[in-house]
Formats: C-alpha cells, structure tokens, sequence
C-alpha cells in the first residue's frame, strides 16, 4: 500500500505562500502520525507549477533518514510544460516529448533529494 497525499502548502490566492522550508515541517508530521509499516508516500502535485512541486519534493528527500520512500504521482506537474510545448500542433510533438523527459528526468533527481534549480535549464541526461 502507498499513502497518496496532496502536499500541504498555503491557497494559491494565499499572500503569504509557504517556503520549500515548509517541506521539513511536513515530514516531521509524517514521521510523528505517520505509519513506518507504508512503504512509500507518493505525491500529488495539488495546482503547484511543475517546478515548485519539483522543488518541494526535493527538499522532503532531503530532510534525512524517513522510514518511507518519498515520490511523486503527479499530473498537471508533469502535463502542463508538455502541453504547453505542444500547443496542439503535430510539428510541436518532439518538443513537447522532449519537455516530458526533461520534466521526468528532473521529478527523478527530486526523488533522491539531488535537484537543483540549475537542472531547469540543463538538458536532460
């Protein structure tokens, strides 16, 4: 069994929107009301830019030695620069494949707690 949950951040209208920092507040709570008997929690990316729910994820795997595997499950973080680089057109399909892989291949990194922002900008390997 895997634990499914939308990461808790601040509303998107919210003024005063909460750090990637937050992200170790989280895991905290995970590990005093969480269950070390799941295996793994994967994440939702709830309305965030694909990029801020890279980052997020990032920094929960950073956090240190948690009893679960922490990943994603996301959509609209992983669809929206594909769909943005697609736009509908047939010419544009290598390069929304090419934002898919790039998007992937940065969640990946975020996996293991190695993204960095740089990584936006870098070809993916």
């Amino acid at each position: 069994m895997l634990l499914k949950p939308n990461m808790v951040l601040s509303g998107k209208d919210c003024p005063q929107q909460a750090s990637v920092g937050s992200s170790e507040g989280y895991c905290q709570l995970l590990e005093t009301r969480g269950s070390a008997a799941v295996p793994g929690i994967v994440f939702l990316s709830g309305g965030q830019t694909d990029q801020q729910a890279t980052e997020h994820l990032n920094a929960m795997n950073q956090f240190g030695d948690l009893p679960w595997q922490l990943s994603f499950s996301y959509g609209r973080a992983l669809q929206a620069p594909v769909l943005k680089a697609w736009k509908g057109d047939q010419a544009n399909v290598a390069k929304a494949q090419q934002a898919f892989y790039h998007r992937a291949w940065c969640n990946s990194k975020a996996r293991f707690g190695k993204y960095t922002e740089d990584m936006e900008t870098a070809k993916a390997a």
